[in-house]
């Protein structure tokens, strides 16, 4: 037994969930994602991770501009499928196309709904400073993240977990979850419960204006802001490196023990001070360079105790 299903995502968030649906039997008669973009030094155009996986498996893609057209409307339809699964696809989907497959779409979204709908809600939980995440299966509909609940599991935010970390573990998690929920409603098993009214969050799309570190906040607060941006789009700081001040991402971070003023480098294992408490930075990446150890960039740059972070 197998269910007719159109796929649609986009980045490598969404390629396991894909690749767990065909393993276990699915019929996907369609994979939609974004169409390629140029990129890299020579700009040659570039398929997301969804399209490479799709090529890969044999699978039919399409990459439409909108879904908001009456042609790709009928053309959405004309899949006939029973089910579509939604993971991470960054198009909006119309009432047309939320009613077209006979049993609804579902959704796989990276948080603990009604917690952090929207679109970053991974790097919103940790820089919250959330002590626990997950994934949940939801049937779609026309609000934001909104639609009532089939399946949801829980997992431990780690305490120096980074957003990419967290990513590549709920990826993972969500795969076999989906699985499970397509074998229930195949089953007509899948019951689906109403989100609670209270404990909304918005998980808003990052903007670069909220990525350079302020020292002053509490280590725990800089810690979070740290992890939560790594390793895209990443906080970062100035410092003077010889040649006046120069940025530098943080790409890792612990707690630490320290007191001096925010911004300064208490010693040279990276331990900086912040409004209350300290942080040790662990990971840096200065602008053309891979990332590196903080102690082999403090060594090159001849960064000692009493600099300044800004």
């Amino acid at each position: 037994m197998s269910l007719r299903l159109v796929f649609m995502g986009t980045p490598d968030f969404a390629v396991p969930t894909l690749a767990a649906l065909k393993e276990a039997g699915h019929d996907i008669v369609a994979v939609y994602t974004r169409a390629p973009k140029p990129a890299g030094r020579g700009m040659a155009e570039t398929r997301t991770p969804v399209h490479m996986a799709a090529d890969l498996f044999g699978l039919k893609v399409l990459t439409p501009a909108s879904l908001k057209s009456p042609e790709a409307v009928e053309e959405f339809r004309s899949h006939r499928v029973q089910a579509a699964i939604v993971v991470a696809y960054g198009l909006l989907l119309p009432k047309a196309v939320l009613d077209a497959p006979a049993l609804g779409c579902f959704n796989l979204h990276a948080s603990i709904l009604p917690r952090w709908r929207g679109a970053a809600p991974i790097n919103r939980a940790i820089m919250a400073g959330d002590a626990e995440t997950g994934n949940a299966i939801m049937k779609m509909e026309e609000g934001l993240d909104t639609g009532p609940v089939a399946m949801m599991e829980r997992m431990a935010i780690q305490p120096n977990e980074t957003a990419g970390e967290l990513h590549d573990r709920l990826s993972r998690a969500g795969a076999p979850l989906m699985v499970k929920a397509m074998r229930a409603l195949e089953a007509d098993e899948l019951k689906l419960a109403p989100q609670p009214v209270e404990g909304v969050e918005y998980a808003s799309k990052l903007t670069n204006a909220e990525t350079k570190i302020s020292w002053a906040r509490p280590a725990d607060g800089v810690h979070n802001h740290i992890r939560g941006l790594s390793p895209f789009p990443g906080a970062w700081t100035e410092a003077d490196l010889g040649k006046g001040p120069e940025r530098l991402r943080i790409l890792k971070s612990e707690i630490a023990a320290g007191c001096d003023v925010p911004g300064t480098l208490i010693g040279a294992d990276g331990v900086v001070a912040c409004g209350s408490g300290a942080v040790k930075l662990v990971t840096v990446q200065r602008a053309g360079k891979g990332p590196m150890a903080f102690a082999d960039f403090a060594r090159g740059a001849r960064l000692e105790a009493g600099a300044r972070f800004s």
